[in-house]
């Protein structure tokens, strides 16, 4: 596997990769990788012949007192866990590297209303910078495939809307959200959870799993279940930023046109913010 730092010298190696023929996969991360991320290096190795997988704390989609300068740096972990996984290239750019002359005369990409609600309304512009850093690495790999987790749901709706807008000629592939045994969806930010912590964090997913249940079983006042969840989620500990049942493709609220319902909530539990989904079809 090879590690490479440059523009230049990935795009002079995924040419000579394209020339001979090779389909190119691309798994854009920040790092800190886990069982889910090296889950979307084997979907990329499964449906295509050279892996690239960047490694990149992107500044650009970190807010006034978030955690960039705490995210956990582990590149000689991860780089020996892709390794294993048979990726073929890491590439790992500088801040300089992506943003040579700085971020804020960087051009950049947004994707309106999708970008707007749920994350993007408590996260101004985190997703601006996510969609212009993903942009950039489009332009860099130009795979033919890229791969997401479908944990971060509302940003791979937005990306697969970007690469639409944009007519990319990339195949935006999403993969179901890895868990632990309790039901935790898996995260980096997973490790700032304290001891006391961890055991109550599986309790975004039995609230989201609990609801989906309750539609399933005919419920239809939406309102009232995503208070009842909330109220659950704040006797459990939690902090919700959101609880919301919402189309699956447009992320606006559900109507009688609408074919797949997802269940989306954030929820800060100390100093950790998680995040998790799940979907369903309407019951008839």
């Amino acid at each position: 596997m090879q590690t490479l730092t440059s523009i230049k010298a990935l795009q002079n190696t995924i040419k000579q990769q394209r020339l001979a023929g090779r389909k190119i996969g691309f798994v854009p991360t920040m790092g800190n990788l886990h069982q889910g991320h090296l889950s979307l290096v084997a979907k990329a190795k499964e449906l295509s012949d050279f892996v690239v997988t960047s490694i990149f704390v992107n500044p650009l989609q970190f807010g006034a007192g978030e955690d960039l300068d705490n995210y956990p740096r582990t590149l000689y972990a991860d780089s020996k866990q892709l390794e294993a996984q048979g990726n073929d290239i890491v590439f790992v750019p500088s801040v300089a590297e992506m943003y040579p002359r700085g971020m804020t005369t960087q051009t950049q990409v947004s994707v309106p209303q999708l970008s707007e609600t749920l994350c993007g309304a408590s996260r101004p512009g985190h997703f601006d910078g996510v969609t212009t850093v993903v942009t950039k690495l489009f332009n860099m790999v130009q795979p033919d495939i890229a791969v997401f987790g479908e944990k971060d749901f509302q940003q791979l709706s937005i990306i697969r809307k970007m690469v639409d807008d944009l007519c990319m000629p990339i195949d935006i592939i999403g993969v179901p959200t890895g868990r632990a045994a309790d039901g935790l969806a898996l995260s980096s930010r997973n490790g700032y959870l304290t001891a006391e912590e961890r055991p109550i964090a599986p309790e975004l997913n039995k609230t989201i799993q609990a609801c989906k249940e309750a539609i399933l079983s005919g419920s239809t006042d939406f309102a009232d279940l995503e208070a009842s969840a909330n109220k659950r989620l704040e006797a459990a500990g939690f902090k919700p930023d959101y609880f919301a049942i919402r189309d699956s493709s447009t992320l606006a609220e559900v109507t009688e046109q609408t074919k797949e319902i997802a269940i989306l909530a954030a929820a800060r539990l100390g100093a950790t913010r998680l995040i998790d989904n799940t979907r369903l079809a309407p019951p008839k």
